[in-house]
């Protein structure tokens, strides 16, 4: 296991991995594998994933939070380019950990990898200028099966870095703003319900 690094169950919960490669650089630039079957097979995590995504966003859009209901996806996300905040929230609802959030910022510095096991509600708001996110999936992207969680549900309570704003009783992205930049969020994304109202796994 000589080019990965696995820490398990970040921030208490079971199953969250944050993945650090090795990087190996020499006056040409740098090379590491990003994912590797064999070393993550090694370290005891088992996943056949079938989807490569990526996409691109400015400084404070936030996409999230999303999952699948029917067809859950295990996720291992990147970031090649600029920073992010990459969030999850916990909805196995037959675990201790049920509700609880924990965050990382991953950046294309730091290289870290973050694994998501299926089960949990999934984000990331942009820190940087732009970001560009990269994720595996080991199930394919279902468009009918899409559930969501809000991302400023005040029953979770996660800390947004840089986020400055006031919740007044909805997903809403009025007067929130990133360094000064208006969050950003898809329309779809300012519906969705608190914890108590959305799916439980």
């Amino acid at each position: 296991m000589g080019q990965i690094k696995v820490e398990k169950n970040v921030g208490g919960i079971e199953g969250l991995c944050v993945i650090t490669p090795a990087v190996h650089g020499d006056s040409r630039g740098y090379f590491m594998e990003t994912y590797s079957q064999r070393d993550m097979e090694e370290a005891g995590l088992c996943y056949n994933f079938v989807q490569d995504n990526q996409s691109a966003s400015t400084k404070g859009v936030l996409r999230g939070l999303h999952f699948q209901k029917q067809y859950p996806q295990t996720k291992l996300v990147r970031v090649i380019r600029g920073s992010v905040f990459d969030v999850v929230v916990d909805l196995r609802s037959d675990l201790p950990t049920y509700g609880k959030w924990h965050g990382e910022i991953l950046t294309e510095d730091n290289k870290k990898q973050f694994l998501i096991p299926r089960g949990f509600a999934h984000g990331f708001l942009v820190l940087s200028d732009v970001a560009e996110f990269c994720y595996k999936c080991d199930d394919f992207y279902h468009p009918n099966d899409e559930g969501g969680l809000a991302w400023n549900d005040p029953e979770i309570g996660i800390v947004w870095p840089k986020l400055v704003g006031e919740y007044k009783g909805s997903a809403s992205a009025a007067g929130y703003t990133v360094d000064g930049v208006s969050l950003n969020l898809s329309e779809k994304d300012q519906k969705w319900v608190g914890i108590k109202d959305t799916f439980k796994f």
